[in-house]
């Protein structure tokens, strides 16, 4: 099969990768472009998620980036599903898992950030919803039913959206996470603290100061047992404790990472022509 040549290779199917479409059409209007993500849907916006779309306020149609027929009508071929593995910067290319490769002039990554997962025994278990993407939600909603019971693990941001909307579908939630009030690391004592209390006044089981040792399941049920020595029965599990930077296109490729990708004021990486990107 003939080596595809590309102006620009964009790895990354969030928001990052969709803007980036637009932005270089505003300077280059014919270089062609290939935009590669790893899921199966076009960039969406990820905020509503917790939000609006649980509670009927938007449709999943609503939530991405653009319509389909932009991508066309902007020039860019896209290939969703694929994941690219391999970063040939001394030859300009890149390579998807299936073995295709790609040749670029600029490279651009966007490739975001990955959930956090846990690192205990169970943590792998089949249908734990480690809470991040639309497939996530897509899953969980249609179980998301009142009378079942599901267990929350974090209490950020996302473990509280997460365990407000549940709620709100008549699911009995319990969550747990090691600080001593919801949104510690955002929020001052006094408005944590008074957030906690209303979750609690709302029906939610919060479990400060804890956080789980196992997870196992029996049949339909997960069992997750805690630090402080508690057993908690769900149908439902679901882990929200936040992302790591996705950078692992970028150390093979020989980039400098730490906490995301280390760039200069131009964000490039000049020898290989690669930039960086920040994405949802």
């Amino acid at each position: 099969m003939a080596q595809q040549h590309y102006r620009y290779v964009i790895v990354g199917g969030g928001l990052a990768g969709g803007a980036a479409v637009e932005g270089i059409r505003q300077f280059d209007e014919h270089g062609s472009i290939l935009l590669v993500g790893k899921e199966s849907f076009l960039p969406y916006n990820r905020p509503p998620l917790t939000k609006k779309l649980w509670f009927n306020k938007q449709q999943v149609e609503g939530i991405f980036y653009q319509p389909d027929e932009f991508y066309a009508a902007h020039g860019a071929e896209v290939l969703l599903g694929t994941e690219i593995t391999a970063i040939g910067a001394g030859q300009q290319v890149v390579s998807d898992r299936q073995g295709r490769t790609y040749e670029y002039e600029k490279l651009l990554l966007a490739t975001g950030g990955v959930p956090r997962r846990l690192d205990l025994p169970g943590a792998d278990l089949p249908g734990i919803s480690y809470y991040r993407y639309l497939p996530d939600y897509l899953r969980l909603r249609p179980d998301a039913i009142a009378g079942k019971a599901a267990v929350v693990i974090g209490g950020g941001f996302i473990g509280s959206e997460l365990a407000a909307a549940l709620t709100m579908q008549g699911v009995q939630v319990t969550m747990v996470f090691p600080e001593p009030y919801l949104v510690s690391r955002i929020f001052p004592e006094d408005l944590g603290q008074s957030l906690t209390d209303y979750y609690r006044h709302k029906g939610v089981t919060v479990l400060t100061d804890d956080a789980p040792v196992s997870f196992a399941r029996s049949g339909a049920q997960y069992l997750v047992r805690t630090k402080a020595g508690k057993s908690l029965a769900a149908n439902l599990l679901v882990v929200g404790i936040g992302i790591l930077p996705d950078t692992a296109l970028a150390q093979q490729a020989g980039l400098q990472v730490s906490n995301g990708i280390i760039v200069n004021e131009f964000l490039q990486s000049s020898d290989a022509q690669i930039y960086a990107a920040g994405d949802n």
